[in-house]
This record gives structure tokens, sequence and C-alpha cells, in this order.
């Protein structure tokens, strides 16, 4: 199912949610139709905070440890691109996360 919040192209699925406190899009990687780099059953993550003025934090899932921090949108796809083994302009991007730091 794809709405505002999730969307899926190339064996990824990206979801979008609002906690307490972050914004945070995950990506998960099912292995259909993607490139063979692609490393299936793996996911990655940026988050920012609500106000979404703070930097993006790259995380391996949702809930996991900070890796790094971007000032941009397009750098922080670069690394979640990186850690799922896929090219960035491969990941899905849900209508409720195309605003992301800015």
């Amino acid at each position: 199912m794809t709405d505002d919040r999730t969307a899926e192209a190339n064996g990824i699925t990206a979801t979008y949610d609002e906690t307490e406190t972050e914004r945070v899009l995950e990506f998960a990687v099912t292995g259909d139709g993607t490139d063979s780099q692609a490393r299936t059953g793996s996911s990655a993550a940026i988050a920012q905070n609500r106000e979404g003025y703070a930097m993006l934090k790259v995380r391996p899932t949702a809930d996991g440890d900070e890796l790094e921090r971007y000032y941009g949108f397009d750098m922080a796809l670069d690394h979640a691109g990186e850690l799922l083994g896929v090219s960035p302009h491969d990941l899905p991007i849900p209508t409720a996360a195309e605003d992301m730091g800015m």
C-alpha cells in the first residue's frame, strides 16, 4: 500500500513517521527489483527534529545509534543509499518526507 507516508520502488520500501521529538524516514531493502549491489534485509534511517531545523541524522535503523549528521537531505540520502548498497536515486521518498532537511 502506498500513501503519503510510504513509498516503494526498486525493491525498497520507505516509511515516514513522526514521533514526539522527531521526523523519521526509514528505508528497508526487500530485494525485489533492486540491482545485485543491494543488501536484502538491510535498513537505513534519516531523522530530524519535529521542527525541521536541525541537522539530519543517519542511522542503521529508526531507533539505532546515530552514524553521521548532515545539513542537506541529499547528503543524508547518499549515506542511506551507501548503507543499503544502492544509488540514492533508487530510494523512494514518501510525499510527507519530501521537505526534510529544508
